[in-house]
């Protein structure tokens, strides 16, 4: 019969405690049902057009967190019972792709001060009865990005997000 060292023992029984006390992760907030995001045309949009020369990008890798994103902090602004609908019509990301520098350089995206993120999009506000309390189009454009844009290696829309939160910040009655 052979023994197990106790310090094998020992770390086989911490292993095991660990994985019993392993918990799959929280499931994602469900949507907000007050606001709505739409996408016009994501093929036509200057980010998807842009890229498609140097780096072909899955629109949905930015484009679904995008539209969580501004659905999840849009539905806090609102009172009870308002409504938001947004369709987004263009969206150009932080940064871009500049191929002169090499085939080795065609695939990354440079971040400069004269590459600002801007999204463009169309909103419609309704009150609790349905009526329409305001509505308009705002092209969303940071110029400063870079100065008081939060930095986080792994957030693909780290300059976006700023920026569609100081918009949303002056509340629904200056949308």
């Amino acid at each position: 019969m052979k023994f197990f060292p106790a310090p094998l023992l020992s770390a086989l029984a911490v292993l095991t405690l660990a994985c019993a006390s392993v918990r799959a992760a929280p499931p994602p907030p469900p949507p907000p049902t007050n606001v709505t995001v739409h996408y016009t045309d994501p093929k036509l949009f200057t980010e998807t057009k842009r890229s498609a020369f140097a780096h072909p990008i899955d629109a949905n890798g930015y484009l679904n967190p995008l539209k969580d994103y501004i659905a999840q902090r849009a539905s806090r602004i609102l009172a009870p019972g308002q409504r938001l609908d947004i369709t987004v019509t263009d969206v150009d990301l932080a940064g871009e792709y500049e191929p002169w520098h090499g085939p080795n350089l065609s695939n990354i995206r440079i971040i400069k001060s004269r590459y600002p993120p801007r999204i463009d999009l169309d909103f419609t506000l309704y009150g609790a009865d349905g009526k329409v309390l305001r509505q308009g189009s705002r092209i969303l454009r940071d110029m400063s990005f870079m100065d008081h844009a939060g930095i986080s290696d792994n957030d693909s829309l780290r300059y976006e997000r700023p920026m569609i939160d100081r918009w949303l910040r002056q509340g629904p009655d200056k949308l």
